[in-house]
């Protein structure tokens, strides 16, 4: 199966020039055995490991120097060997219900965006795995000029504090979400490396129960994930009840097919037995009408699944459109009536570019 899938070679490129620039290491790139193995061949004790990523992840200090409790050799021995931070921020945006999202200039200067949403009590972060996407869902921003490169570890890492350090002091992160720019399942390994930190205690501390990994659908993909062991969240991007109209919208479909995604994400519900949650962007007059909701109830109903539906959040440049307020009552009457488990998710950061990939797109046209 010959899928649009970026390998993790591919991610030298441009960023290996711009390492000339600053050759200091990104510190999140190291896990936490390995920064211990740095601090031994230094002739450091292994505690120290603990306390620089207590510093990083849980205190929110991204300076060496503000590392008070490390004698001062090692505070700047550190400093000339690794950056803690190696992007910048360059459009920060934030709405009136609390939702902000960044744009980040990356070292080579690719730009990725990331979403802080805040709930209630809770305090979710939505965070990209690629540079743009190779998926080539038409209605989606992130990919409509296809994908750079995939993410190091680090730089995914880095997203999470970024936004962590826009919370008040008493605030903490509560969930974390897979579904920015990219294809996560692409950049399997550094994601899964990510995310082994953000639900360590060492890191974030985040429990994998509260940590989503959104896909298009990669069924090998999706089984290597599964035999990882760890049981994160699976939300599958279905957006079609069939192949036709699925190929349409998400054009990898054509490679793969429904039947093979949906079995894929029945193998992963078997292993880890978590939910499984189908996104449905509801697009109008293309995908909202009777003849969809009736056949994701025949798909779906004897599935453990929440389908969760998405009133598209129209991008400048494409032609899709939001669904009627009366298209969206009937698409949720028939599944509802078939038995379907569904959500429809409230949109956030209305006022803002607030689509994936839309930041990013439309401050390139005003460059």
């Amino acid at each position: 199966m010959n899928l649009p899938v970026v390998e993790p070679n591919r991610i030298e490129s441009s960023a290996a020039k711009d390492q000339k620039k600053d050759p200091r290491k990104h510190l999140l790139d190291l896990s936490a055995e390995e920064l211990t193995t740095w601090l031994t061949d230094k002739g450091y004790p292994k505690f120290r490991s603990k306390q620089i990523l207590n510093w990083v992840y849980q205190q929110r200090v991204h300076d060496f120097a503000d590392m008070n409790n490390l004698p001062k050799p090692l505070r700047e021995e550190l400093a000339e060997s690794f950056q803690i931070w190696n992007a910048k921020e360059v459009v920060a945006q934030t709405s009136s219900d609390g939702t902000d999202k960044l744009l980040v200039r990356l070292a080579d200067g690719g730009e990725v965006e990331c979403v802080l949403l805040r709930d209630g009590p809770r305090r979710s972060i939505c965070v990209s795995s690629q540079v743009g996407c190779a998926m080539g869902c038409v209605f989606c921003a992130s990919g409509l000029d296809g994908v750079d490169r995939n993410l190091t570890r680090g730089e995914i890492l880095e997203q999470m504090l970024r936004l962590q350090a826009r919370l008040d002091s008493e605030e903490r992160l509560s969930h974390i979400v897979m579904m920015g720019m990219g294809e996560p399942l692409a950049n399997l390994d550094r994601v899964l490396g990510a995310l082994a930190m953000a639900r360590s205690e060492e890191g974030l501390g985040i429990s994998p129960r509260r940590i989503t990994i959104s896909t298009v659908g990669l069924p090998p993909a999706i089984d290597r994930l599964a035999s990882s062991g760890v049981p994160y969240n699976l939300a599958v991007s279905l957006h079609a009840p069939n192949d036709e109209l699925r190929t349409k919208l998400v054009p990898v479909n054509d490679k793969i097919g429904v039947q093979a995604v949906l079995e894929s994400a029945d193998r992963y519900f078997q292993t880890n037995g978590r939910r499984l949650t189908f996104e449905y962007v509801l697009l109008g007059g293309l995908n909202d009408s009777s003849l969809e909701s009736h056949e994701l109830v025949t798909l779906l109903k004897d599935r453990n699944v929440l389908l969760n539906v998405i009133p598209y959040n129209p991008v400048e440049g494409l032609p899709y459109h939001e669904p009627t307020r009366q298209s969206i009552a009937d698409f949720r009457r028939v599944l509802e009536d078939g038995g379907v488990n569904v959500m429809f998710r409230q949109r956030k950061g209305g006022e803002i570019d607030a689509a994936c990939g839309q930041l990013r797109r439309n401050r390139n046209k005003t460059e």
